[in-house]
């Protein structure tokens, strides 16, 4: 298959709905992540993003919509809460689970009785939806387990040759995947961290945080979002977190520094560090922007094992550290 690299104009929205319309998969940029977009409604279509991306059946597809006349339509039992939630965060980094109607298959929920649904901020991904008539399920554009993608050029990479077109929306202004949740006893549980933060939720609802946010959820877990259960975001090289200050970090890889190793630090200590050097910012928000984009820049540079600066875990920071410790596989050193 022959991938094209689309600019963002009508014509180009146009041919992607089309392909979508007709059982095919193609590149969306959102604010959040690029996303491989299918059909919500067809399983052939979710066969497909499965296939392309090498997708374990049991993780489930976030649904994006383009307006509320579409959530009405898709899913039942919409507590209060999520109008409000709707109201200030939609179009967003956002993705509330509902109890699912008849017209979600399996395919799309993993054979859950719940699916995710957003609505995104990204002009060019409610335009998709919204020509296609389709609400469209789009996992990360990436290959199963690798950085989730950050630019066009990074799905063409993973998906060049698998998916007819990708749409070139420019660099994603977040840089992570939504924040994910789900309703109980007059609150909302937060699934996975994102742009909006426990904080953010908590101007408008109580908000219980679930363990597999900062713990490894059993193999054998069923769970009712994507990046909660298995290895993610990760990088050919070895993603080791370091949660220390600066002096002990410096120490720790004096002692065990070897050919091939990389630091990320903030770019405030870059000039402390003799060692080859990134940084993803200082703040939580450019963290997040940048951390996919630092985890395909170490592969690239031949990196065999990367030490990371642990982030701050409050705010944007526990969506960024939530990444991490995926990239990672949870290996995280105290000193």
């Amino acid at each position: 298959m022959i991938t094209k690299l689309l600019d963002d104009n009508e014509e180009s929205i146009q041919h992607c709905a089309d392909l979508i319309k007709n059982g095919e998969v193609v590149g969306m940029p959102t604010e959040t992540v690029y996303g491989l977009a299918g059909d919500a409604l067809n399983p052939l279509a979710i066969k497909k993003i499965f296939e392309a991306k090498g997708r374990p059946q049991d993780n489930p597809l976030i649904v994006h919509i383009s307006d509320l006349k579409m959530l009405d339509e898709l899913v039942y039992d919409i507590p209060v809460i999520a109008y409000n939630l709707a109201d200030k965060f939609w179009p967003g980094p956002l993705t509330m689970v509902f109890k699912k109607k008849d017209i979600i298959p399996a395919e799309t929920s993993a054979g859950l009785d719940t699916v995710g649904i957003r609505m995104p901020s990204h002009k060019t991904a409610r335009d998709l939806i919204r020509v296609s008539g389709r609400p469209i399920a789009a996992p990360s554009a990436n290959i199963s387990g690798a950085p989730s993608p950050t630019t066009a050029q990074h799905v063409f990479n993973d998906m060049n040759g698998k998916i007819p077109a990708i749409l070139d929306g420019g660099a994603c202004e977040v840089g992570l995947e939504s924040t994910v949740i789900s309703f109980e006893n007059g609150g909302v549980r937060l699934l996975r961290p994102g742009f909006i933060s426990v904080d953010d939720l908590r101007t408008i609802a109580p908000v219980f945080v679930d363990k597999g946010v900062t713990e490894r959820l059993d193999e054998n877990a069923r769970v009712m979002s994507p990046g909660m259960k298995y290895k993610h975001y990760s990088p050919k090289a070895d993603v080791i977190i370091i949660d220390s200050d600066l002096d002990d970090f410096i120490k720790y890889i004096d002692s065990n520094y070897s050919e091939g190793t990389f630091c990320v630090v903030f770019d405030s200590e870059k000039d402390m560090i003799k060692y080859p050097c990134l940084t993803y910012g200082d703040t939580s928000e450019e963290n997040a922007k940048l951390l996919f984009d630092i985890l395909r820049e170490v592969d690239d540079m031949g990196a065999k094992r990367v030490y990371f600066r642990c982030p701050d875990r409050n705010g944007v920071g526990l969506a960024v550290y939530n990444r991490l410790l995926r990239a990672a596989g949870f290996e995280v050193i105290k000193i």
